[in-house]
């Protein structure tokens, strides 16, 4: 859902017109999508060797209830993932919210809930609140959360990456800006200055742009405090620096795309599958000297894109219990063959064999090889 309120740099309301034209541009786009979904998955099969995901085979009988608390970033993925899955076991019933990883990650670790915020409201407590079966986090817990974890539960959560992101530097599809660096980026959002060790860049001629771009001002855009992106891009881009108080800071990732799409002078940072034809992504230079990189599904897999991520899955489970059956099937399906391909339609990058096979073994289930041979 948009909030239709009006941006702050140029006064101008967010029409209904926007979601029109970003609704056709959808409808065009799924005409295609199914086969770039395809061949994503296969052009990782083919650069992995023996190991492939799996189709996934439903086991009979699973109905249930499972809640997914967490990332802005992962809401899309998580929707679709669950709208396929229930395509195969139309009696589970989802329930998926995206508040940020970090206010989700709190509430993850004492067990409460984001259903049923009512009864919360009502200073019921959560009495009767479906329990938050899985957490979806846009960064891996840290390990003082992990022990937070322990000290209320008497054991660990379990935690797999479902899907490969990356953090993407947008600006105004009028931009021209063909490249930056990790250091330019650093100048521009942080205050701390870990990489640059200079001035706070603040005009776009400052890095590279002439003519009537060089003396217009650097418009800065971010998530809120809430956000797993935020901590990410804080970490790895600005090295654990502080970011510049002059980032506008958005609710969300939606806001934040809309933001710069209306503002020709943006530039924000949002996880990758937020692109659209209103905004443009920035190719990043990692080392001095080295190429500009754009985030694809090969960039990403073999960790030459800067900003490239896991999204994970967090499951609450003793381990003295069985898993929720509903809630194991599901995933098994996100690390199957139509599940990885599911990911690859929400615009963001599949696993590869590799990280499937791993996630099926810490899970329990066996691993197929290409030959079809128990591993």
């Amino acid at each position: 859902m948009i909030d239709y309120k009006k941006n702050p740099r140029t006064g101008c309301s967010y029409r209904v017109s926007y979601c029109v034209v970003a609704t056709l541009a959808l409808l065009l786009g799924s005409l295609k999508v199914e086969s770039v979904a395809a061949e994503q998955v296969n052009t990782l099969v083919q650069h992995s060797g023996d190991f492939i995901p799996e189709q996934y085979q439903p086991a009979p009988g699973i109905g249930g209830r499972v809640t997914i608390a967490g990332s802005d970033t992962m809401q899309p993925l998580m929707a679709k993932l669950a709208a396929s899955f229930t395509a195969f076991h139309p009696k589970v019933k989802f329930g998926v919210e995206g508040l940020g990883s970090s206010q989700a990650i709190r509430e993850f670790l004492l067990g409460l809930s984001f259903q049923r915020r009512g009864d919360k409201a009502g200073g019921r407590g959560t009495e009767g609140a479906s329990s938050t079966g899985l957490l979806a986090s846009s960064r891996p817990l840290t390990d003082q959360e992990v022990k937070g974890f322990v000290s209320h539960h008497g054991y660990e959560p379990i935690g797999i990456a479902i899907a490969m992101d990356a953090v993407a530097i947008y600006v105004h599809k009028d931009n021209p800006i063909e490249r930056l660096t990790l250091e330019q980026v650093d100048g521009m959002f942080s205050s701390t200055l870990k990489r640059a060790k200079g001035e706070h860049l603040t005009t776009w001629g400052q890095v590279g742009l002439v003519d009537q771009w060089n003396r217009q001002p650097i418009h800065l855009y971010g998530r809120n405090k809430k956000s797993g992106t935020r901590e990410f891009f804080r970490h790895v881009a600005l090295v654990d620096g502080e970011l510049h108080d002059d980032v506008q800071e958005q609710p969300g990732s939606a806001s934040e795309i809309l933001a710069i799409a209306q503002d020709p002078f943006a530039i924000g940072y949002a996880g990758v599958g937020f692109h659209s034809s209103m905004v443009r992504i920035v190719p990043l230079v990692a080392e001095s000297g080295g190429p500009a990189v754009i985030p694809n599904v090969d960039t990403v897999s073999n960790g030459q894109y800067p900003l490239a991520r896991p999204l994970y899955l967090y499951v609450n489970k003793d381990p003295e219990g069985n898993l929720d059956p509903a809630v194991g099937e599901f995933l098994k399906f996100i690390n199957s063959r139509q599940g990885q391909e599911t990911v690859a339609r929400a615009k963001l990058y599949p696993l590869t064999p590799a990280q499937t096979s791993e996630n099926l073994e810490l899970l329990g289930w066996k691993v197929l090889t290409a030959q079809g041979q128990d591993r």
